[in-house]
């Protein structure tokens, strides 16, 4: 008996096991994941270019004559006006130069008023009046030129700006093209910034057609600019060993908060033509590359790498080269698989699937 009873335990076991097992692969057998294509559509996205900030108009004042820095009428840093007075130099030599030309067309200007009396009398010649003409002009010429000598020891500012540090102190030696500060425009500012080779072409193609010339500037604490600014100009030429080329774009500054070197992000909306896109949340990354599940023809999931040209926030944009727009990739699951695995999937259009994801940058 008690081997008849063992017989009938192990019988029990067994067949209990094998439900078990069978509820199992049902189980499995029922499980369905959604499965997906890529897309290929027309869209675009927002990048941010490092960018290089410079004053409409900067320059540098500079001495235009030698002497002494007698005053400094203004601040670092400070707000001045075009034409008014920053600095003034003692100008010793160019003062007893101005005199002297002063004396010698006072004393041309006698010699003339002599010679005329004399010539009106038929004492000396026509032409000794003439010469004292030309004494006169030449000691006027002489005169003018001392003055602009003159003139140029007060340093005017030549438009409306903000000052830069000057490094000269009062009483400070100053040799002709010493540098006393720098001046900037800021009403306006430029940035500067660098755009691939393909990226300015799909500019230049959707820019044409749509007038898309508008521009964002993200600040160093990833603050947007208030005011928006457009792209002016670009360069001529590319650059052959990064294979780019700079573009120019100006932005109102009426609060003066952006200044001469400062740097920033210009953000910017490059279309894209016939993208390849596909989920972001459709792959995995592993050692950097990033991969999905392609399902064959016989349900049976493979791993694949892809490269990826573009990231949108759900949205990666992918090599032709990688998929096409009839391969069937894994969309849910993804972590539940493995490579080489035989699945159950149900199909969804990748239109509907696009309309939950955001396809442009907010």
């Amino acid at each position: 008996m008690t081997r008849i009873a063992w017989m009938m335990s192990l019988c029990t076991l067994i067949y209990c096991t094998s439900c078990t097992t069978k509820k199992n692969e049902a189980v499995e057998e029922a499980v369905k994941y959604t499965v997906t294509s890529p897309l290929k559509i027309d869209t675009s996205f927002v990048k941010d270019y490092v960018a290089q900030i410079q004053s409409v108009r900067n320059i540098e004042i500079r001495a235009q004559e030698k002497g002494y820095l007698q005053t400094i009428n203004v601040d670092e840093g400070g707000l001045v006006r075009a034409g008014q007075v920053l600095f003034k130099i003692v100008p010793t030599l160019y003062e007893a130069e101005y005199l002297k030309a002063q004396a010698e067309v006072k004393g041309a200007e006698l010699e003339l008023l002599n010679t005329k009396t004399l010539s009106d009398k038929d004492i000396v010649s026509k032409s000794e009046s003439a010469i004292a003409q030309a004494k006169l002009d030449a000691a006027k010429a002489d005169l003018a030129l001392a003055k602009m000598h003159l003139s140029l020891t007060e340093i005017k500012a030549p438009f409306d700006g903000v000052l830069d540090r000057i490094p000269l102190k009062l009483g400070s030696l100053i040799d002709e093209g010493a540098l006393l500060t720098k001046l900037s425009d800021n009403k306006f500012v430029y940035a500067y910034f660098n755009v691939p080779e393909k990226e300015y072409l799909a500019y230049k193609a959707q820019a044409a057609a749509n007038n898309i010339h508008n521009v964002s500037l993200l600040l160093a604490n990833n603050e947007l600019h208030k005011y928006p600014g457009i792209v002016e100009t670009i360069e001529g030429e590319f650059d052959n060993e990064t294979g780019n080329i700079a573009f120019r774009a100006k932005f109102p500054n009426p609060e003066m908060l952006l200044k001469h070197g400062e740097t920033g992000k210009v953000r910017m909306v490059v279309p894209l033509k016939n993208a390849l896109i596909i989920p972001q949340k459709a792959t995995y990354e592993l050692q950097d590359k990033v991969f999905l599940f392609v399902v064959d023809k016989d349900n049976i999931v493979r791993s694949r790498s892809i490269t990826v040209k573009n990231k949108l926030p759900d949205i990666y944009v992918i090599d032709d080269a990688d998929l096409k727009e009839t391969d069937k990739i894994l969309l849910e699951g993804v972590q539940k698989v493995k490579d080489g695995d035989k699945i159950s999937f149900e199909f969804e259009k990748p239109e509907e699937i696009m309309k939950h994801l955001r396809l442009k940058a907010e």
